[in-house]
Parts: structure tokens; sequence; C-alpha cells
């Protein structure tokens, strides 16, 4: 991925060099793919990112590699159950009601637009989480910190949809819990592409890392 000279130049700037991680331990690090479900990546349902069904290749490359090299998986998975009430000034102030509705049924845990695509290799040792909010490391929105602590993870690769809502609001979390925290552009997608590059410029200037799929598997260390 291109970043305009001026990004670079500030980044290399405040931290000395473009890309501060020469490698991963494997055993320390999880790849969180968010919201990579049929309601926000499959045609029909009501928040389908169309450019997220060119980035499965990508995130089942990694998700591969990092499980070969002893790292976690973890699949987060957006459910709408109840959301009238615990995110009531989303649902209605910020949805037309007839969107509300369709966000509510489609998000359900009991609907296929709940459901992770088959076309995502999701391994059964691979953990899956729950969400509430936009970001999964927000105040009661899921379990998420309590697992990557579990786990003994200290590096957090974000991937899944869309790029500048839930993976970066999660990533962002994920900087402030002091987890390196890196973007990895070539598993994410967003509604455009300028919305896409937009939020990664703004990531690498402020909070942490973007690099592509092939460049993570080259960092990666196994013990």
């Amino acid at each position: 991925m291109e970043f305009p000279q001026s990004v670079i130049d500030r980044v290399v700037a405040r931290q000395g060099c473009l890309h501060p991680y020469d490698h991963f331990n494997a055993a320390e690090t999880a790849f969180v793919v968010v919201d990579l479900q049929n309601f926000f990546t499959q045609p029909g349902y009501l928040g389908e990112c169309k450019a997220a069904r060119a980035t499965f290749p990508a995130v089942n490359a990694l998700a591969a590699a990092l499980r070969q090299a002893g790292g976690h998986v973890i699949w987060i998975q957006t459910s709408a159950d109840g959301a009238e009430k615990f995110w009531s000034h989303f649902q209605h102030n910020m949805l037309a009601p007839k969107n509300s509705a369709r966000r509510l049924a489609e998000l359900s845990e009991s609907h296929d637009g709940f459901q992770i695509p088959d076309a995502l290799d999701v391994a059964p040792s691979d953990t899956r989480i729950i969400k509430r909010y936009y970001s999964a490391l927000s105040p009661g929105s899921s379990n998420l910190h309590d697992a990557l602590q579990a786990k003994g993870v200290k590096n957090v690769l974000v991937g899944g949809t869309v790029t500048n809502v839930c993976c970066e609001s999660t990533a962002r979390n994920a900087m402030m819990l002091d987890y390196v925290t890196v973007m990895v552009h070539d598993t994410l997608s967003a509604v455009t592409p300028q919305e896409h590059q937009a939020s990664l410029e703004g990531w690498l200037l402020f909070f942490g890392d973007v690099l592509g799929t092939e460049e993570v598997i080259a960092r990666l260390r196994a013990d």
C-alpha cells in the first residue's frame, strides 16, 4: 500500500522509521478478524461492503500462516440481539426505522446474516467472540481483552470490515490498552477506496503500523 510522502515524512520524524516492528513472536500474536459476516460481506444485506469479498484470500492466508507458526486467530462477530435497548440511541436515532428493523433482524444470532461465509477458513482451534458495539474493546462490548490476556497476546493484527468503523475502533482501543497493533491493509476493506485510504493514513500517523499480509508473514517468528 502506498502512502503520500507527506504522511511518510511525518511518521519517520515522529518515530525514526516507517515500520517499527521487525518481527512478531507468533505465540504472542493474534489476528483479530472483525465482522466478516454475511451481513457485512454478502449481496442483499443491509451492511454489505462489496470490497470485503476480495479480502478473503488474504485473510485465509494470514490466518493459516499464524496458526502454523503457533499464533492465535480470533473471529469477531457483531450481534444485534437486544440492541434496541443496550444501544438504543444508535438503533433509534442513527438509523431510519426500516434500516433499524433490518439490522436487528439480519444481525440476530439466529439469522444467516450473523454467520461467517463458507469462503473463510475458520479452524476448530480458532476463537470466536461476539461483540455489541463498533469496537470489540469498548466497555461492555465483548470479552476480547480478557481472551487476549489469557492467551498471553502482546501483538494484535487487525483485519475485517469496514476499515474506518469497527476495525479502526477496535484497533485504536487495542493500541491504547498497550498492545502492539497493526492494521493489515489487504485484509481490510471499506465502502470506498477513499475511506479505506484515509483511515489507514490517520492510523499510521498516530496509532500504529500498516503492513500487508506478506509483510506480516515475513515477520512472524515461531517458538
